[in-house]
């Protein structure tokens, strides 16, 4: 069932919060920005049915996820730093000091699923216009915009080929015994034990020994996989299913080699994706890619959108363009990027990258050598303090 219309009553033995707080704080005043009317009906048009109970406040869902991206809070830590903020609570539309959890942290999951990608645009959109409203931005300012892609990482371990065979073993084994199977072997004892010791064997540099106790780890799992695999017809069908396809994800992880292209890194989020970084610190990353566009003066997200699959950075463009339009109801003209976007024309928008020569403004040309200024103003100012130090150690 949908969300019920919230029924303001006054309550004559407390104080209202508006009255005991700063009016002038932002999240006041980006509250007062926000058409929650508007995000309200555009979010229960999510909700098919009218049967059941009566769904929580749109605008204390979208108040919770919007300080939950702002502020980097997993579902858990927004919903309890909620009842310690009065400026929070306002925000997601109390009139009265609340000392209780609003929801249960779990609710944030199903909403998100509810919502999915295009109630997820509408919060966007919706603090473009806020920004609109507020006078961040101007409408011109769309316009001009910065368009990057990144990683979202996602929260597995470094897949191992140990760590995966035995997290493949060990959900093998839990759901026989949720089914009713009776396994011949389960290897609950050795199969732990050999995977430390692959651990230390890869330490040591012992590349032979640790080859082949992971052979013995793949050869022990293959066999609890096949066991499960013979035994599927003796489970209902209610189980048989999540069964099934926990076997596949058993046989895919048993064959797939090093170089191999899309493999199951995690159990748990099988679409996970290695995406290379290029950088020393962080060579690779697990997630997926995410293209972001802002605007280039005020650096305003007016675009955001996920990528699955790892396309070529210029291949998203477009489709990061045409997202910034639809929210933004203005059509980008100019997009800054860098050099992963080479080779790439989208009509009706110019493309700056790094290393352009032809067709460049005036303005572009004096961006490009007032960075170049200030980097070297920097090392000179880097060489300049080596030398006093060196002066004054010689000195000393």
């Amino acid at each position: 069932m949908g969300p019920k219309t919230p029924v303001t009553e006054r309550d004559f033995f407390r104080q209202p919060l508006r009255k005991q707080i700063n009016l002038k704080h932002p999240l006041v005043r980006l509250a007062d920005l926000v058409n929650w009317d508007r995000l309200g009906v555009s979010m229960s048009e999510s909700f098919a049915s009218d049967k059941g109970r009566p769904a929580t406040s749109p605008r204390l869902v979208a108040g919770l996820l919007y300080l939950q991206h702002a502020f980097d809070l997993s579902d858990e830590e927004v919903v309890w730093q909620w009842v310690e903020n009065p400026y929070w609570q306002v925000f997601t539309g109390e009139s009265y000091l609340q000392t209780e959890p609003p929801i249960d942290p779990s609710s944030l999951t199903r909403w998100r699923k509810r919502l999915g990608e295009a109630g997820v645009e509408e919060l966007l959109a919706e603090t473009i216009e806020a920004a609109k409203r507020a006078g961040v931005i101007k409408a011109s300012s769309v316009k001009r915009v910065i368009v990057d892609t990144t990683v979202i990482a996602k929260a597995i371990a470094h897949p191992t080929d140990s760590r995966l065979l035995e997290r493949c073993r060990e959900h093998l084994v839990k759901a026989a015994a949720r089914n009713g199977l009776k396994l011949r072997q389960n290897y609950n004892r050795e199969a732990p034990r050999l995977g430390l010791q692959i651990g230390r064997y890869t330490h040591a540099k012992q590349y032979k020994r640790m080859r082949k106790a992971l052979r013995t780890l793949r050869s022990w799992v293959g066999r609890v996989m096949r066991d499960v695999e013979r035994q599927v017809a003796q489970v209902a069908d209610s189980g048989r299913a999540t069964l099934l396809e926990l076997v596949a994800s058993a046989k895919r992880i048993l064959s797939q080699k090093p170089k191999d292209r899309n493999k199951l890194y995690a159990l748990h989020v099988p679409k996970v994706e290695c995406l290379a970084k290029g950088k020393a610190r962080m060579p690779y990353e697990f997630g997926v890619k995410v293209s972001i566009t802002t605007t280039h003066k005020e650096g305003l997200v007016v675009g955001m959108r996920l990528m699955p699959g790892n396309p070529y950075d210029g291949h998203t463009l477009a489709e990061a363009l045409e997202q910034a339009a639809i929210l933004s109801d203005v059509t980008p003209e100019v997009a800054v990027v860098d050099r992963g976007y080479k080779g790439v024309a989208i009509h009706g928008v110019k493309t700056d990258h790094p290393g352009l020569r032809r067709g460049i403004t005036r303005t572009t040309r004096n961006d490009q050598a007032a960075k170049c200024n200030r980097a070297s103003h920097r090392s000179h100012e880097n060489r300049w303090e080596a030398r006093s130090k060196l002066a004054q150690r010689r000195a000393r």
